[in-house]
């Protein structure tokens, strides 16, 4: 399904991307791009090895899906997701791995229009949760997720809340 709103003069498209169709691969690897040069993306560009590949590669990772928001035809966002599983539900699970609002389109509730389309993927797919991981220093994004129903999560208050840690292989 694709969601169109016409508001503040502009027109707003949210759609699942297609990894094989080459106006949305292009999209995603220019929203991808600046992402990675904003603060939050890491503040450098990626590799042009990663550019090539990036696309190719989500299109083989299973359950992965992509939406993009565009604005008069440009794109504008971006939200990348992945299939994960709930042992303590025994249900598939939707982890939001990247989200992008392109500096120029702030500001127009983008990041809501687009995570609607996760979640409708998400309930078409029998999916018992969205998840995601933010940067403390994130206020803005904090603050759009919390909209929309993020929260933090604990399984016992004593143990505390949940947190994010990786190990770079």
């Amino acid at each position: 399904m694709t969601e169109s709103l016409v508001t503040e003069s502009r027109i707003k498209k949210v759609i699942t991307a297609d990894y094989f169709n080459v106006i949305d691969s292009e999209a995603i690897v220019e929203l991808m791009s600046q992402y990675a040069l904003d603060s939050m993306g890491g503040g450098q560009a990626l590799p042009e090895a990663v550019k090539t590949a990036l696309v190719p590669a989500l299109s083989k990772v299973p359950g992965a899906f992509t939406v993009l928001a565009l604005i008069e035809g440009k794109p504008a966002g971006l939200i990348n997701c992945f299939m994960g599983f709930s042992t303590f539900k025994a249900k598939p699970l939707i982890n939001i791995h990247d989200v992008i609002v392109l500096e120029a389109f702030r500001g127009l509730k983008l990041s809501q229009l687009m995570l609607q389309k996760v979640e409708e993927v998400a309930r078409e797919r029998g999916c018992c949760k969205l998840t995601l991981e933010i940067l403390q220093g994130n206020n803005v994004a904090q603050n759009a997720y919390v909209k929309f129903g993020f929260a933090g999560y604990e399984l016992d208050p004593e143990m505390g809340s949940a947190m994010f840690w990786q190990k770079t292989l």
